[in-house]
């Protein structure tokens, strides 16, 4: 027999975790480097680029410092979410089921 109550217990409970993890979104960080650690980048789980390092040598080359620029903050966002969406999987683990088809990527998970 379905439970509907606890089931609606269930989806309240999902959605305080959900939000209680997005609020955290902005405390996970990821470095990343291209260019041998010439340029490095950090950005949370909000995907947002939070700090940027260029190695002086690259100042006199403005096409290869834009390239390493990209490359590193493209990285750093990357794995930013990468950490959320694992840190969201770990806090909703358990409380929405294995369906197959079920589709929570606009949750990032």
């Amino acid at each position: 027999m379905f439970d509907m109550m606890g089931m609606m217990g269930k989806v309240k409970e999902l959605q305080e975790k959900m939000q209680q993890a997005q609020s955290e979104m902005q405390y996970i960080t990821a470095t990343a480097e291209s260019g041998g650690g010439l340029v490095k980048a950090t950005a949370n789980g909000e995907r947002l680029l939070l700090k940027l390092e260029i190695d002086e040598t690259l100042l006199t080359d403005r096409d290869m410092l834009a390239d390493l620029v990209v490359a590193a903050v493209n990285k750093a966002i990357q794995e930013a979410g990468e950490q959320a969406r694992e840190s969201l999987k770990s806090k909703t683990a358990g409380l929405m089921p294995n369906l197959p088809g079920l589709d929570l990527g606009n949750f990032g998970l």
